[in-house]
């Protein structure tokens, strides 16, 4: 309601002066329950996900995208093929915000999305689809969360979804390599995202690198040290 009353103002239908929304004070919001699944959790998880439904590869692929790149449901809906950098195995997100950066993924995960992309040729540019060439869309989620629920009760009540996969994923990078790496991880790089402080302590792509080498126990070719790939 109050963007459709900005929007009146703005569009002079209504005087700013009339706006009932700005004497309305806005609601505290609340905070998030979401929070980082246990290994063990995130196993049962991709268990259900590999032995269930009518395309279990399309949704094991779908989990292992979200769970090493950590990015947002739109980001992975928004990948083509041309997104894909296999020699320095990058896959390139658009997030919200009209926010775009390479992320890492490992060697197997890239082979795959090739893979797919093969395997299910179609129209569009559009890279995740069903076997029939037909991109996927959100509602895939809903019914890949849904189905998730009915196996493990306590993702239903949990209300358990992909942004949870996002929490483990950069929980785990904070927790072994620390806060610059985890905020580059995913892909914060607003003002508003870690005060003055991350000006000066930005990590960059080898150091995300090597925190998904870790993550996934592969080499990679753009991170450092023992988990560099020659």
């Amino acid at each position: 309601m109050r963007c459709l009353y900005r929007h009146a103002v703005v569009d002079q239908l209504i005087a700013e002066t009339d706006n009932p929304a700005v004497r309305v004070g806005k609601p505290r919001r609340l905070a998030s329950t979401r929070r980082a699944l246990p290994a063990d959790r995130l196993a049962e998880i991709n268990e259900v996900a590999a032995s269930t439904g009518n395309d279990p590869d399309l949704d094991m692929l779908v989990l292992r995208v979200h769970t090493e790149t950590a990015c947002r449901r739109g980001g992975a809906l928004a990948l083509r093929v041309q997104d894909l950098d296999r020699e320095q195995c990058l896959v390139r997100l658009r997030e919200k915000g009209e926010t775009m950066r390479w992320q890492p993924v490992s060697p197997t995960l890239m082979e795959h999305l090739v893979l797919h992309h093969e395997e299910r040729p179609g129209s569009g540019e559009q890279l995740l689809r069903y076997r029939n060439g037909q991109p996927i869309t959100a509602r895939r989620y809903d019914h890949l969360w849904q189905r998730i629920g009915r196996h493990l009760p306590w993702v239903a009540t949990q209300q358990v979804s992909t942004h949870w996969l996002r929490h483990t994923t950069l929980t785990w990078v904070e927790r072994n390599f620390g806060y610059a790496v985890a905020r580059a991880y995913a892909g914060h790089s607003g003002k508003g995202d870690g005060g003055t402080t991350s000006t000066y302590v930005r990590a960059d792509i080898h150091e995300v690198a090597t925190a998904l080498a870790a993550l996934t126990g592969e080499a990679h070719p753009m991170a450092h040290g023992e988990w560099c790939r020659a």
